[in-house]
Protein backbone atom coordinates (compact mmCIF):
# COMPACT_ATOMS: atom_id res chain seq x y z
CA UNK A 1 0.00 0.00 0.00
CA UNK A 2 2.86 2.35 0.84
CA UNK A 3 4.47 1.66 -2.53
CA UNK A 4 1.15 2.36 -4.23
CA UNK A 5 0.81 5.74 -2.52
CA UNK A 6 4.42 6.61 -3.34
CA UNK A 7 3.84 5.71 -6.98
CA UNK A 8 0.78 7.93 -7.11
CA UNK A 9 2.58 10.84 -5.44
CA UNK A 10 5.54 10.50 -7.79
CA UNK A 11 3.27 10.49 -10.85
CA UNK A 12 1.45 13.61 -9.74
CA UNK A 13 4.68 15.37 -8.79
CA UNK A 14 6.15 14.60 -12.22
CA UNK A 15 3.21 16.08 -14.08
CA UNK A 16 3.16 19.14 -11.86
CA UNK A 17 6.91 19.75 -12.15
CA UNK A 18 6.69 22.23 -15.00
CA UNK A 19 4.77 25.39 -15.83
CA UNK A 20 1.87 26.18 -13.53
CA UNK A 21 -1.41 27.49 -14.94
CA UNK A 22 -2.85 28.31 -11.52
CA UNK A 23 -5.74 30.77 -11.78
CA UNK A 24 -5.41 31.03 -15.57
CA UNK A 25 -8.84 31.71 -17.04
CA UNK A 26 -10.50 30.51 -20.22
CA UNK A 27 -13.03 32.71 -22.01
CA UNK A 28 -15.46 31.74 -24.73
CA UNK A 29 -15.79 34.44 -27.38
CA UNK A 30 -17.89 34.04 -30.54
CA UNK A 31 -17.27 36.73 -33.17
CA UNK A 32 -20.61 37.72 -34.69
CA UNK A 33 -19.42 39.68 -37.72
CA UNK A 34 -16.35 40.63 -39.77
CA UNK A 35 -15.46 43.46 -37.41
CA UNK A 36 -15.34 41.15 -34.39
CA UNK A 37 -13.33 38.59 -36.36
CA UNK A 38 -10.82 41.36 -37.10
CA UNK A 39 -10.74 42.41 -33.42
CA UNK A 40 -10.03 38.85 -32.23
CA UNK A 41 -7.52 38.15 -34.99
CA UNK A 42 -5.54 41.24 -34.03
CA UNK A 43 -5.74 40.16 -30.39
CA UNK A 44 -4.48 36.69 -31.29
CA UNK A 45 -1.56 38.10 -33.26
CA UNK A 46 -0.40 40.06 -30.20
CA UNK A 47 0.29 36.73 -28.40
CA UNK A 48 -0.71 38.21 -25.06
CA UNK A 49 -3.22 35.37 -24.69
CA UNK A 50 -3.37 31.72 -25.81
CA UNK A 51 -6.03 30.93 -28.38
CA UNK A 52 -6.75 27.21 -28.15
CA UNK A 53 -7.65 27.00 -31.84
CA UNK A 54 -5.46 28.50 -34.52
CA UNK A 55 -7.98 30.49 -36.54
CA UNK A 56 -10.71 33.00 -35.79
CA UNK A 57 -13.92 32.54 -37.80
CA UNK A 58 -17.32 34.20 -37.66
CA UNK A 59 -19.85 32.31 -35.52
CA UNK A 60 -17.18 29.86 -34.34
CA UNK A 61 -16.39 29.89 -30.62
CA UNK A 62 -12.86 30.96 -29.77
CA UNK A 63 -11.46 29.65 -26.47
CA UNK A 64 -8.90 32.08 -25.08
CA UNK A 65 -6.67 31.31 -22.10
CA UNK A 66 -5.74 34.36 -20.06
CA UNK A 67 -2.95 34.88 -17.53
CA UNK A 68 -4.60 36.03 -14.27
CA UNK A 69 -2.34 39.10 -14.20
CA UNK A 70 -3.82 40.15 -17.56
CA UNK A 71 -7.44 39.33 -16.82
CA UNK A 72 -8.56 42.90 -16.17
CA UNK A 73 -6.77 44.14 -19.28
CA UNK A 74 -8.40 41.41 -21.37
CA UNK A 75 -11.91 42.08 -20.09
CA UNK A 76 -11.47 45.83 -20.52
CA UNK A 77 -10.32 45.37 -24.12
CA UNK A 78 -13.31 43.21 -25.02
CA UNK A 79 -15.66 45.71 -23.40
CA UNK A 80 -14.12 48.65 -25.26
CA UNK A 81 -14.37 46.74 -28.55
CA UNK A 82 -17.97 45.77 -27.88
CA UNK A 83 -17.18 42.05 -28.03
CA UNK A 84 -18.94 39.68 -25.65
CA UNK A 85 -16.86 37.13 -23.75
CA UNK A 86 -17.94 34.50 -21.21
CA UNK A 87 -15.69 33.09 -18.50
CA UNK A 88 -15.95 29.28 -18.75
CA UNK A 89 -12.89 28.08 -16.79
CA UNK A 90 -11.85 29.86 -13.61
CA UNK A 91 -8.67 27.88 -12.90
CA UNK A 92 -6.93 25.97 -15.69
CA UNK A 93 -4.49 24.33 -13.27
CA UNK A 94 -7.34 22.65 -11.40
CA UNK A 95 -8.47 21.01 -14.66
CA UNK A 96 -4.92 19.83 -15.29
CA UNK A 97 -4.72 18.33 -11.83
CA UNK A 98 -8.03 16.56 -12.35
CA UNK A 99 -6.61 15.02 -15.51
CA UNK A 100 -3.71 13.38 -13.70
CA UNK A 101 -5.65 12.09 -10.69
CA UNK A 102 -5.42 8.34 -10.30
CA UNK A 103 -7.68 6.14 -8.16
CA UNK A 104 -5.77 5.58 -4.92
CA UNK A 105 -7.00 2.00 -4.74
CA UNK A 106 -5.92 1.04 -8.23
CA UNK A 107 -3.31 -1.63 -8.91
CA UNK A 108 -0.25 0.32 -10.02
CA UNK A 109 0.54 -2.41 -12.56
CA UNK A 110 -2.91 -2.31 -14.13
CA UNK A 111 -3.61 -0.18 -17.19
CA UNK A 112 -7.15 1.08 -17.55
CA UNK A 113 -9.16 3.87 -19.10
CA UNK A 114 -10.15 5.77 -15.96
CA UNK A 115 -7.18 8.13 -16.11
CA UNK A 116 -4.58 9.42 -18.58
CA UNK A 117 -1.45 7.36 -19.06
CA UNK A 118 2.13 8.54 -19.38
CA UNK A 119 4.23 7.52 -22.38
CA UNK A 120 6.12 5.03 -20.19
CA UNK A 121 2.87 3.45 -19.01
CA UNK A 122 1.57 3.13 -22.57
CA UNK A 123 4.83 1.51 -23.68
CA UNK A 124 4.69 -1.01 -20.84
CA UNK A 125 1.04 -1.78 -21.53
CA UNK A 126 1.81 -2.54 -25.16
CA UNK A 127 4.62 -4.89 -24.16
CA UNK A 128 2.42 -6.66 -21.60
CA UNK A 129 -0.43 -6.94 -24.10
CA UNK A 130 1.77 -8.46 -26.79
CA UNK A 131 3.00 -10.99 -24.21
CA UNK A 132 -0.64 -12.00 -23.57
CA UNK A 133 -1.54 -12.32 -27.26
CA UNK A 134 1.71 -13.33 -29.01
CA UNK A 135 -0.04 -15.16 -31.85
CA UNK A 136 -1.93 -12.11 -33.12
CA UNK A 137 -0.18 -9.02 -31.71
CA UNK A 138 3.33 -7.65 -32.01
CA UNK A 139 5.21 -4.45 -31.32
CA UNK A 140 6.14 -2.51 -34.46
CA UNK A 141 8.50 0.44 -34.72
CA UNK A 142 8.02 3.24 -37.23
CA UNK A 143 11.15 5.20 -36.37
CA UNK A 144 12.90 7.29 -33.74
CA UNK A 145 12.09 10.76 -32.42
CA UNK A 146 14.36 13.81 -32.17
CA UNK A 147 15.30 12.88 -28.60
CA UNK A 148 15.85 9.21 -29.41
CA UNK A 149 12.56 7.68 -28.29
CA UNK A 150 11.18 4.89 -30.42
CA UNK A 151 7.86 5.53 -32.15
CA UNK A 152 6.18 2.23 -31.46
CA UNK A 153 2.76 0.80 -32.10
CA UNK A 154 1.00 -2.52 -32.26
CA UNK A 155 0.21 -4.70 -35.23
CA UNK A 156 -2.86 -6.89 -34.82
CA UNK A 157 -3.36 -9.63 -37.39
CA UNK A 158 -5.73 -12.54 -36.79
CA UNK A 159 -5.40 -13.88 -40.34
CA UNK A 160 -2.17 -14.59 -42.16
CA UNK A 161 -3.20 -13.36 -45.60
CA UNK A 162 -0.84 -12.96 -48.51
CA UNK A 163 -2.37 -9.58 -49.42
CA UNK A 164 -4.13 -8.29 -46.31
CA UNK A 165 -6.49 -5.35 -46.08
CA UNK A 166 -4.56 -2.90 -43.89
CA UNK A 167 -5.56 -0.03 -41.63
CA UNK A 168 -3.33 2.39 -39.73
CA UNK A 169 -4.14 4.73 -36.85
CA UNK A 170 -1.88 7.61 -35.85
CA UNK A 171 -2.41 9.33 -32.50
CA UNK A 172 -0.89 12.13 -30.39
CA UNK A 173 0.91 13.82 -33.26
CA UNK A 174 0.01 16.94 -31.26
CA UNK A 175 1.37 16.38 -27.79
CA UNK A 176 -1.27 18.12 -25.67
CA UNK A 177 -4.20 16.16 -27.12
CA UNK A 178 -4.29 13.62 -24.30
CA UNK A 179 -7.61 12.02 -25.21
CA UNK A 180 -6.06 10.50 -28.35
CA UNK A 181 -3.71 7.82 -26.87
CA UNK A 182 -6.41 6.16 -24.70
CA UNK A 183 -8.68 6.13 -27.74
CA UNK A 184 -6.02 4.23 -29.68
CA UNK A 185 -5.28 1.80 -26.85
CA UNK A 186 -9.01 1.23 -26.29
CA UNK A 187 -9.34 0.11 -29.90
CA UNK A 188 -6.35 -2.21 -29.52
CA UNK A 189 -7.92 -3.74 -26.44
CA UNK A 190 -11.30 -4.15 -28.12
CA UNK A 191 -9.79 -5.84 -31.17
CA UNK A 192 -8.00 -8.32 -28.93
CA UNK A 193 -10.61 -9.01 -26.25
CA UNK A 194 -14.14 -8.15 -27.41
CA UNK A 195 -16.59 -10.94 -28.17
CA UNK A 196 -18.98 -8.59 -29.99
CA UNK A 197 -19.52 -10.04 -33.50
CA UNK A 198 -19.10 -6.61 -35.16
CA UNK A 199 -15.77 -6.04 -33.39
CA UNK A 200 -14.61 -9.55 -34.25
CA UNK A 201 -15.38 -8.87 -37.90
CA UNK A 202 -13.37 -5.63 -37.78
CA UNK A 203 -10.48 -7.39 -36.05
CA UNK A 204 -10.33 -10.36 -38.38
CA UNK A 205 -11.00 -8.63 -41.71
CA UNK A 206 -8.32 -5.96 -41.33
CA UNK A 207 -4.68 -6.06 -40.30
CA UNK A 208 -4.37 -3.07 -37.95
CA UNK A 209 -1.28 -0.98 -37.20
CA UNK A 210 -2.06 1.36 -34.31
CA UNK A 211 0.38 3.96 -32.91
CA UNK A 212 -0.87 5.51 -29.64
CA UNK A 213 1.89 8.17 -29.49
CA UNK A 214 3.60 9.37 -32.67
CA UNK A 215 5.15 12.44 -30.99
CA UNK A 216 6.71 10.84 -27.90
CA UNK A 217 9.07 13.73 -27.04
CA UNK A 218 6.29 16.28 -27.05
CA UNK A 219 3.93 13.98 -25.17
CA UNK A 220 6.49 13.36 -22.43
CA UNK A 221 7.09 17.13 -22.25
CA UNK A 222 3.38 17.70 -21.50
CA UNK A 223 3.80 15.49 -18.43
CA UNK A 224 7.10 16.96 -17.21
CA UNK A 225 7.23 20.60 -18.24
CA UNK A 226 4.31 22.18 -20.08
CA UNK A 227 0.87 20.57 -20.24
CA UNK A 228 -0.12 22.79 -23.21
CA UNK A 229 2.84 21.85 -25.43
CA UNK A 230 1.80 20.97 -29.01
CA UNK A 231 4.90 20.52 -31.19
CA UNK A 232 7.76 18.02 -31.17
CA UNK A 233 11.00 18.87 -29.32
CA UNK A 234 13.45 19.78 -32.09
CA UNK A 235 15.87 22.05 -30.23
CA UNK A 236 18.15 22.68 -33.21
CA UNK A 237 15.90 25.55 -34.32
CA UNK A 238 16.05 27.47 -31.04
CA UNK A 239 15.87 31.22 -31.46
CA UNK A 240 14.86 34.40 -29.70
CA UNK A 241 11.07 34.85 -29.71
CA UNK A 242 10.82 38.42 -28.46
CA UNK A 243 9.27 39.51 -31.76
CA UNK A 244 6.36 37.12 -31.12
CA UNK A 245 5.95 38.07 -27.47
CA UNK A 246 6.27 34.43 -26.42
CA UNK A 247 8.76 32.38 -24.43
CA UNK A 248 11.86 31.36 -26.40
CA UNK A 249 11.13 27.70 -25.61
CA UNK A 250 8.30 27.78 -28.14
CA UNK A 251 10.95 27.71 -30.89
CA UNK A 252 12.11 24.29 -29.66
CA UNK A 253 9.87 22.32 -31.95
CA UNK A 254 7.98 21.84 -35.19
CA UNK A 255 4.25 21.34 -35.63
CA UNK A 256 4.37 17.81 -37.02
CA UNK A 257 0.91 18.17 -38.53
CA UNK A 258 2.23 20.96 -40.76
CA UNK A 259 5.50 19.26 -41.74
CA UNK A 260 4.32 16.77 -44.37
CA UNK A 261 5.19 17.51 -47.99
CA UNK A 262 1.74 17.87 -49.46
CA UNK A 263 0.94 21.51 -50.23
CA UNK A 264 3.45 22.28 -47.50
CA UNK A 265 3.34 25.70 -45.80
CA UNK A 266 0.95 27.42 -48.20
CA UNK A 267 -1.89 28.30 -45.79
CA UNK A 268 -2.71 27.53 -42.19
CA UNK A 269 0.96 27.09 -41.27
CA UNK A 270 3.88 29.33 -40.34
CA UNK A 271 7.54 29.69 -41.30
CA UNK A 272 8.37 31.22 -37.91
CA UNK A 273 9.86 28.78 -35.32
CA UNK A 274 8.23 30.86 -32.60
CA UNK A 275 4.77 30.09 -33.94
CA UNK A 276 2.71 27.18 -32.67
CA UNK A 277 2.01 26.07 -36.25
CA UNK A 278 5.63 26.26 -37.42
CA UNK A 279 5.89 23.95 -40.45
CA UNK A 280 9.64 23.32 -40.15
CA UNK A 281 12.58 24.55 -42.25
CA UNK A 282 11.59 22.23 -45.12
CA UNK A 283 8.90 19.64 -45.74
CA UNK A 284 9.58 16.25 -44.13
CA UNK A 285 12.34 17.76 -41.98
CA UNK A 286 11.37 15.86 -38.83
CA UNK A 287 12.20 12.24 -37.98
CA UNK A 288 8.69 11.73 -36.58
CA UNK A 289 7.21 12.85 -39.90
CA UNK A 290 9.47 10.58 -41.92
CA UNK A 291 8.70 7.67 -39.60
CA UNK A 292 5.02 7.89 -40.57
CA UNK A 293 5.80 8.41 -44.27
CA UNK A 294 8.11 5.41 -44.46
CA UNK A 295 5.78 3.21 -42.47
CA UNK A 296 2.82 4.02 -44.72
CA UNK A 297 4.90 3.23 -47.82
CA UNK A 298 5.98 -0.04 -46.24
CA UNK A 299 2.39 -1.04 -45.56
CA UNK A 300 1.41 -0.26 -49.13
CA UNK A 301 4.15 -2.57 -50.37
CA UNK A 302 2.87 -5.30 -48.07
CA UNK A 303 -0.85 -5.33 -48.85
CA UNK A 304 -3.96 -3.37 -49.72
CA UNK A 305 -3.83 -0.35 -47.42
CA UNK A 306 -7.43 0.83 -47.30
CA UNK A 307 -7.56 2.94 -44.11
CA UNK A 308 -5.64 5.71 -42.41
CA UNK A 309 -7.18 7.43 -39.40
CA UNK A 310 -5.57 10.39 -37.64
CA UNK A 311 -6.68 11.13 -34.06
CA UNK A 312 -6.71 14.69 -32.74
CA UNK A 313 -8.71 16.86 -30.37
CA UNK A 314 -10.79 18.83 -29.85
CA UNK A 315 -13.96 19.95 -31.77
CA UNK A 316 -16.02 16.78 -32.40
CA UNK A 317 -15.48 16.56 -36.13
CA UNK A 318 -14.73 13.96 -38.76
CA UNK A 319 -12.54 15.71 -41.29
CA UNK A 320 -12.16 14.64 -44.90
CA UNK A 321 -9.09 15.64 -46.95
CA UNK A 322 -7.89 18.00 -48.27
CA UNK A 323 -7.75 20.57 -45.50
CA UNK A 324 -7.27 23.59 -47.76
CA UNK A 325 -10.22 22.96 -50.08
CA UNK A 326 -13.91 23.64 -49.64
CA UNK A 327 -17.12 24.10 -51.55
CA UNK A 328 -16.83 22.89 -55.14
CA UNK A 329 -13.08 22.48 -54.61
CA UNK A 330 -13.69 19.15 -52.87
CA UNK A 331 -14.21 17.65 -56.34
CA UNK A 332 -10.42 17.75 -56.74
CA UNK A 333 -10.07 15.14 -53.99
CA UNK A 334 -10.05 11.52 -55.20
CA UNK A 335 -13.24 9.67 -54.09
CA UNK A 336 -14.28 12.60 -51.87
CA UNK A 337 -17.96 11.67 -52.17
CA UNK A 338 -17.38 8.17 -50.85
CA UNK A 339 -15.20 9.41 -47.99
CA UNK A 340 -17.82 11.98 -47.04
CA UNK A 341 -20.56 9.35 -47.08
CA UNK A 342 -18.45 6.93 -45.06
CA UNK A 343 -17.59 9.64 -42.52
CA UNK A 344 -21.23 10.76 -42.27
CA UNK A 345 -22.41 7.22 -41.56
CA UNK A 346 -19.67 6.89 -38.95
CA UNK A 347 -20.71 10.15 -37.29
CA UNK A 348 -24.36 9.02 -37.19
CA UNK A 349 -23.39 5.75 -35.51
CA UNK A 350 -21.12 7.58 -33.09
CA UNK A 351 -23.98 9.85 -32.02
CA UNK A 352 -26.28 6.92 -31.30
CA UNK A 353 -24.24 5.81 -28.28
CA UNK A 354 -24.05 8.96 -26.11
CA UNK A 355 -25.76 11.55 -28.30
CA UNK A 356 -22.42 13.17 -29.13
CA UNK A 357 -22.69 15.20 -32.32
CA UNK A 358 -19.85 15.28 -34.84
CA UNK A 359 -19.71 17.52 -37.89
CA UNK A 360 -18.34 16.18 -41.18
CA UNK A 361 -16.45 18.05 -43.91
CA UNK A 362 -13.08 19.45 -44.89
CA UNK A 363 -11.12 21.46 -42.37
CA UNK A 364 -11.44 24.58 -44.52
CA UNK A 365 -15.22 24.28 -44.58
CA UNK A 366 -15.91 23.49 -40.91
CA UNK A 367 -12.76 24.35 -38.93
CA UNK A 368 -9.86 26.28 -40.50
CA UNK A 369 -7.49 25.87 -43.46
CA UNK A 370 -4.42 23.66 -43.02
CA UNK A 371 -1.60 22.55 -45.28
CA UNK A 372 1.19 20.07 -44.67
CA UNK A 373 -0.92 17.79 -42.50
CA UNK A 374 -0.22 14.10 -42.15
CA UNK A 375 -3.57 12.77 -43.25
CA UNK A 376 -3.62 15.10 -46.29
CA UNK A 377 -0.26 13.64 -47.37
CA UNK A 378 -1.55 10.08 -46.85
CA UNK A 379 -4.41 10.89 -49.21
CA UNK A 380 -2.71 13.19 -51.72
CA UNK A 381 0.83 11.82 -51.56
CA UNK A 382 0.33 8.12 -50.83
CA UNK A 383 -3.13 7.77 -52.43
CA UNK A 384 -4.65 5.68 -49.62
CA UNK A 385 -8.38 5.26 -50.38
CA UNK A 386 -10.13 6.00 -47.06
CA UNK A 387 -8.42 8.73 -45.01
CA UNK A 388 -10.15 10.57 -42.19
CA UNK A 389 -9.16 12.74 -39.24
CA UNK A 390 -11.05 12.62 -35.96
CA UNK A 391 -11.24 15.74 -33.82
CA UNK A 392 -12.38 13.98 -30.66
CA UNK A 393 -14.28 15.36 -27.66
CA UNK A 394 -15.26 17.96 -26.74
CA UNK A 395 -16.43 21.21 -28.38
CA UNK A 396 -14.53 23.44 -26.00
CA UNK A 397 -16.04 23.22 -22.53
CA UNK A 398 -12.80 21.55 -21.42
CA UNK A 399 -10.91 21.48 -24.71
CA UNK A 400 -7.50 19.83 -24.38
CA UNK A 401 -8.14 19.31 -20.66
CA UNK A 402 -10.96 16.80 -20.99
CA UNK A 403 -11.56 15.22 -17.54
CA UNK A 404 -10.89 11.48 -17.19
CA UNK A 405 -14.57 10.68 -16.67
CA UNK A 406 -15.09 11.28 -20.40
CA UNK A 407 -12.41 8.85 -21.60
CA UNK A 408 -14.59 5.74 -21.67
CA UNK A 409 -17.65 7.27 -23.37
CA UNK A 410 -15.36 8.91 -25.92
CA UNK A 411 -13.72 5.56 -26.67
CA UNK A 412 -17.02 3.68 -26.84
CA UNK A 413 -18.53 6.02 -29.41
CA UNK A 414 -15.29 6.13 -31.40
CA UNK A 415 -15.30 2.35 -31.65
CA UNK A 416 -18.92 2.38 -32.81
CA UNK A 417 -18.00 4.80 -35.59
CA UNK A 418 -15.01 2.76 -36.76
CA UNK A 419 -17.16 -0.37 -37.00
CA UNK A 420 -19.73 1.50 -39.08
CA UNK A 421 -17.06 3.09 -41.26
CA UNK A 422 -15.67 -0.35 -42.03
CA UNK A 423 -19.15 -1.73 -42.79
CA UNK A 424 -19.88 1.05 -45.29
CA UNK A 425 -16.40 0.87 -46.80
CA UNK A 426 -16.78 -2.85 -47.44
CA UNK A 427 -20.24 -2.32 -48.94
CA UNK A 428 -18.74 0.20 -51.37
CA UNK A 429 -16.18 -2.37 -52.50
CA UNK A 430 -12.99 -0.78 -51.18
CA UNK A 431 -11.52 -4.03 -49.95
CA UNK A 432 -10.98 -4.82 -53.63
CA UNK A 433 -10.05 -1.39 -55.04
CA UNK A 434 -6.40 -0.39 -55.25
CA UNK A 435 -5.03 3.13 -54.82
CA UNK A 436 -4.29 3.33 -58.54
CA UNK A 437 -7.87 2.51 -59.44
CA UNK A 438 -9.10 5.22 -57.06
CA UNK A 439 -7.07 7.79 -58.97
CA UNK A 440 -8.40 6.55 -62.31
CA UNK A 441 -12.00 6.71 -61.10
CA UNK A 442 -11.45 10.21 -59.69
CA UNK A 443 -9.93 11.41 -62.98
CA UNK A 444 -12.95 10.17 -64.90
CA UNK A 445 -15.33 11.92 -62.49
CA UNK A 446 -13.38 15.17 -62.64
CA UNK A 447 -13.39 15.08 -66.45
CA UNK A 448 -17.17 14.56 -66.41
CA UNK A 449 -17.68 17.48 -64.02
CA UNK A 450 -15.48 19.78 -66.12
CA UNK A 451 -17.40 18.75 -69.25
CA UNK A 452 -20.72 19.66 -67.57
CA UNK A 453 -19.34 23.04 -66.49
CA UNK A 454 -18.22 24.00 -69.99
Amino acid sequence: MILKILFLAAAIATVNAGISYENYKVYKVTPRNDREVKVLTELKDQNEYMFWLNYVKQDVEAKIMVDPTKQNMFEKYLSEMGVKGDLIVNDVQSLMEEQIKRPVTRNTQEYNWDFYQSWEEIEKWMEDTVAKYPDVAEIVTAGTSNEGRQIRGMKIAFKNRETPVIGMIESALHAREWITPPTATWMINELLTSTDPAVRELAENVEWHIFPVTNPDGYVYTFTNNRMWRKNRNKSLFTNCTHRNVDDDLSNGVDLNRNFGFRWNTIGASDDPCDITYAGPIAFSEPETMAIVNYVKGLQNKGNMVYYFSLHSYSQMLLVPYSDVGGAGVLSVPNYGDMFEIASKGAEKLQARHNTTYRVGTSLDILYPVTGSGFDWVKGGANVPIVLLYELRDVGEFGFLLPPRFIRPNCEEFMDSIIEIDRVTRALGYYHISSGNILKISSVLMAAVLFLLL
